[in-house]
């Protein structure tokens, strides 16, 4: 039912956003559980047909009842800042993973409506498929060739936008392996619906495999074979390539006029999830 969802992790980053998420839900219903019974019993013992209930008409309140029906809400919202503050700060998608291995460095180029993922150690790209080892961080570099997008992949949490000309980042985890559903989650036009993606988490021999898979596609991705792929096309195939042009992600970004890369900042930051 929760598949490929937060409530279903398959990473840390997920893992603790639905914590957060429980949480501070957890922290709200020590007001909202009494608001809910309080008001079926206000509403049962002063029904009409009670006349044993007492009628006050002219009663001018009260102090204490008053100062309780502020105080703990204020210490809830209190409560509820100093914990999503804190937390959200650790899960800044910019913030790099915490493992014994390397990242796996992935540049995303978001396309009308396709996802190039190209894999600049390896030096092969791939459409629609994002391939990594399991239990290996991965570092998303985002960019986009055309409107605004929002890569997510909702089971190993995440979600940030990818703007043409701007380089933004996602460092994402998966602890078990499986085929995760990928998503655009920013409407874009007449494909939104279809822009999706497999993400495959793997092991080390999967991925070695895969690899050697793309290197002998045949097919060598640079500016022109780019161009051509970047032809506005819905529900298009998995794609791979053997080789990519040194710099295509950078040209990508300067094709749109070059901006900095987008540093972390929590207060502004477009992003929406965050990671450990």
């Amino acid at each position: 039912m929760f598949k490929d969802t937060m409530l279903d992790p398959a990473g840390p980053v997920s893992a603790a956003t639905r914590d957060l998420f429980f949480d501070s839900v957890g922290l709200m219903l020590i007001v909202v559980l009494p608001v809910i019974v309080l008001t079926a019993l206000v509403v049962w013992r002063y029904r009409a047909g009670n006349a044993a209930a007492a009628y006050t008409p002219h009663w001018g309140g009260s102090r204490l009842v008053e100062l309780g029906l502020w105080f703990l809400p204020v210490l809830i919202v209190v409560m509820l800042w100093f914990v999503v503050w804190n937390r959200t700060h650790d899960l800044d998608p910019y913030k790099p993973l915490s493992s014994g291995q390397p990242p796996l460095v992935v540049q995303a180029v978001a396309l009308d409506w396709q996802w190039l993922f190209i894999y600049p150690e390896e030096n092969i790209a791939s459409v629609n498929r994002l391939v990594f080892p399991v239990g290996r961080p991965v570092t998303i570099e985002l960019t986009s060739d055309s409107v605004m997008n929002s890569l997510m992949i909702p089971a190993l949490g995440g979600q940030i936008y990818a703007m043409a000309g701007m380089q933004t980042e996602l460092n994402l985890m998966a602890d078990r392996i499986g085929i995760y559903d990928g998503r655009n989650t920013m409407f874009n036009g007449d494909g939104f619906s279809a822009q999706v993606f497999n993400a495959e988490a793997v092991d080390v021999a999967a991925f070695q495999a895969f690899v050697a898979e793309a290197r002998n596609a045949g097919e060598t991705l640079d500016g022109g074979s780019f161009k051509t792929l970047s032809t506005p096309t819905i529900a298009g195939p998995v794609r791979l390539y053997s080789g990519v042009e040194d710099g295509l992600f950078q040209s990508i970004i300067a094709s749109h006029g070059s901006m900095p890369h987008m540093e972390a900042d929590t207060t502004t930051a477009p992003h929406a999830e965050h990671n450990p």
